[in-house]
């Protein structure tokens, strides 16, 4: 007789389904997996801006994928980076930053991957 296979079945869906932005100036965030560390989120936002001085400043890198809408990323130095549709990040641990502004008139879709911060290495004795 096979084994039994105990482990869980897969999961499939849609990007476009979930919980949507909430009204303008608010986002949702929807976790979709994580393990070892890592976490994968399904973020929508319309009109949303993080209040200044705000800044996500992370232990470990995060890779951002704009699905639909238009956003600004602002960062630490003054810089402002815009993203639309296709468009992609990598943001190294520590580095500052924050949503400065997402598109009103469309919802704002984005796929966030977080890593685990690197393994710290002890000094020499």
């Amino acid at each position: 007789m096979p084994a039994q296979d105990l482990s869980p079945p897969p999961r499939f869906g849609r990007m476009a389904d979930g919980p949507a932005a909430p009204a303008p100036g608010g986002e949702s965030v929807l976790a979709l997996a994580a393990a070892g560390g890592a976490r994968v989120e399904r973020i929508a936002s319309r009109a949303h801006a993080d209040p200044p001085g705000r800044w996500y400043d992370q232990e470990g890198e995060e890779f951002v994928l704009l699905l639909a809408g238009a956003a600004r990323l602002g960062f630490a130095d003054g810089t402002e980076r815009a993203l639309r549709a296709g468009d992609w990040a990598v943001l190294p641990a520590r580095c500052r930053h924050r949503v400065a502004w997402t598109d009103p008139a469309v919802e704002t879709l984005w796929l966030a991957v977080h890593l685990p911060p690197p393994p710290r290495l002890d000094p020499a004795p």
